[in-house]
């Protein structure tokens, strides 16, 4: 019996995996098409579509029903231990937390010479900030003053920048986090960070629920949509 010929062996097998892919490739496309679909709408058309649905409310009335609602039920429950909890937690939301975090963040990664990464917080964490900024001069909604706050503001309210802030940094470090094996410790602190956040300025008063659910809504789509941009793409 003779021997076969390992060349055209390699030559066939080739042309066999060949086929296979070409075969494999629309089903390929279109499942990865349909994942990438499905991040793209929950991941930001939906939170998009929640915060213009809030714009045109709020350009209807200033303050929402639910939003009177919320603030008072928060206020029949304040008490001294709450207050000071809860001012501490908004601090930690911005100048106390937030705002270092955020400069230690990309200061580590560029330090790791992890550039695309530290590209994506920069522009995702700074970005975040810069379109609260023009957002708060756009819409400029005052704030609530159902009652003298513990924590007064002088800014416009919507959407709300400790919202934002502690979104833009939690989700930033939920995608840099993905990969690894501490991914559901990250989520599981994220989620606990930015609802404490969000609860304290309804509690102090200084915000509608209506700002904090923009603010969240935001940065969701503003740092999903820019890790989409820099990561899409990557196997």
């Amino acid at each position: 019996m003779a021997s076969e010929d390992p060349a055209r062996t390699h030559r066939e097998g080739g042309d066999q995996a060949e086929v296979e892919r070409e075969v494999a490739g629309p089903h390929c496309w279109r499942m990865g098409s349909a994942r990438w679909l499905t991040v793209l709408f929950t991941g930001v058309l939906l939170p998009l579509t929640v915060f213009i649905g809030l714009v045109d409310a709020i350009d209807e009335a200033e303050a929402l029903p639910a939003d009177t609602v919320l603030l008072m039920w928060m206020q029949a429950r304040a008490s001294p231990a709450l207050d000071g909890f809860f001012v501490v937690v908004s601090r930690f939301g911005y100048e106390w937390g937030v705002i270092p975090l955020d400069l230690l963040l990309v200061a580590g990664l560029l330090w790791r010479r992890r550039w695309r990464d530290a590209t994506f917080a920069a522009t995702a964490l700074g970005g975040a900030a810069l379109l609260n900024l023009g957002s708060k001069q756009l819409f400029q909604r005052v704030r609530p003053d159902l009652w003298e706050s513990i924590a007064p503001e002088s800014t416009f309210s919507f959407p709300s920048g400790h919202a934002m802030g502690a979104m833009a940094l939690a989700l930033t470090l939920v995608l840099l986090a993905w990969p690894t094996r501490w991914r559901h410790l990250v989520v599981l602190l994220a989620i606990v960070f930015v609802a404490l956040v969000g609860i304290s300025r309804v509690y102090l008063g200084v915000h509608f629920p209506s700002d904090i659910l923009a603010g969240w809504c935001a940065a969701l789509v503003w740092v999903l949509g820019m890790h989409l941009l820099m990561y899409r793409g990557r196997g």
